[in-house]
């Protein structure tokens, strides 16, 4: 009986002057970019809490891998969500602007956080 091939979405790799690379998925189902519209309008009391929440949904939904500059790359869903907890302020900065700039080049209708 021959197996399923289920289609991959492609993926782009985003560097850092510091030796890190994000990996990120080129496809989002459209359940989930309802979902991301729901969480970036957000709680109207707190932007900035819908802000910080829509880019951590953004990082569980797209992240695939990110090698860390020195360490083994992580690809587990849970660990990839705690590392990005982790990360420094320049770590942080460096990922939303990684955000940004995926979500400009491959998904433009999409309001970036």
């Amino acid at each position: 009986m021959a197996k399923k091939s289920r289609l991959k979405a492609p993926e782009f790799s985003y560097g850092d002057p510091a030796d890190s690379v994000l990996v990120l998925r080129g496809s989002m189902t459209p359940a989930t970019r309802l979902q991301y519209a729901e969480v970036v309008g957000g709680n109207i009391l707190s932007r900035e809490d819908a802000w910080h929440r829509a880019v951590e949904f953004l990082f569980e939904r797209l992240v695939v891998r990110w090698e860390v500059a020195g360490t083994p790359p992580i690809a587990k869903q849970k660990e990839l969500l705690a590392r990005y907890r982790f990360a420094s302020q320049d770590e942080r900065v460096w990922i939303r602007g990684v955000l940004r700039e995926h979500l400009a080049e491959h998904f433009p209708e999409m309001q970036a956080p």
